[in-house]
């Protein structure tokens, strides 16, 4: 049996340091039958080695970058992770960015090099008028898209359109990043992706 988990860039990611980061997460799957409850752990440590190989591609591209994340990782902090997140993110980046400092730090630096264009700013604003109706307007239930006293100014609300398209990007860029630095990746039996469709136990899930 093979002592690594996974190869980046010719690198090993040992087998420990999946299992180590299993320990520390909570079983969620409650099957009672013995070949169900086998299958989900076989996928549970296929999802874990795909959260510990973001944290080590997410440790390569800040050092490529010259960023110095904090060297401590915590698996705990996935306790906390907001099921909006989840839904967002997918729960495997999600994971990753609860569990690994350097994957956050990736994440801040791509948001902080997104150019937000004004005319993306306005039209925004201009598409989702419901957002930003005033706390009277929302009590009387007006029609945003008709009763323009009844919206925020464009200048009050202006700069958090800005951050939230800001964040989104950011994390399109993530996401364009993540895909392109794994493509090199190779896995050992037993801890490929949990969608891969060359094993048994394969699912869809992210």
């Amino acid at each position: 049996m093979t002592e690594h988990a996974a190869v980046v860039l010719g690198e090993a990611v040992p087998r420990g340091r999946v299992d180590a980061f299993l320990e520390s997460v909570p079983t969620r799957d409650q099957e009672s039958r013995p070949e169900a409850l086998a299958r989900a752990e076989r996928q549970r440590r296929r999802w874990a080695t795909q959260v510990v190989v973001t944290d080590e591609l997410a440790r390569r591209a800040c050092a490529d970058r010259g960023l110095h994340p904090p060297a401590e990782v915590s698996p705990s902090l996935l306790l906390t992770v907001a099921e909006p997140d989840v839904a967002d993110l997918g729960s495997i980046v999600a994971a990753a960015l609860a569990h690994s400092p350097a994957a956050r730090l990736l994440l801040t630096e791509l948001e902080t090099e997104q150019d937000v264009r004004e005319t993306a700013v306005r039209d925004y604003y201009d598409r989702n008028r419901d957002r930003f109706l005033t706390p009277e307007a929302l009590r009387r239930g007006a029609d945003p898209f008709h009763e323009a006293a009844d919206v925020l100014p464009y200048e009050q609300v202006r700069e958090g359109i800005v951050r939230e398209l800001r964040r989104a990007a950011g994390r399109r860029a993530f996401f364009d990043w993540l895909d392109r630095a794994r493509t090199g990746v190779e896995y050992a039996p037993g801890y490929e992706h949990p969608g891969d469709p060359s094993h048994a136990d394969h699912e869809h899930r992210h």
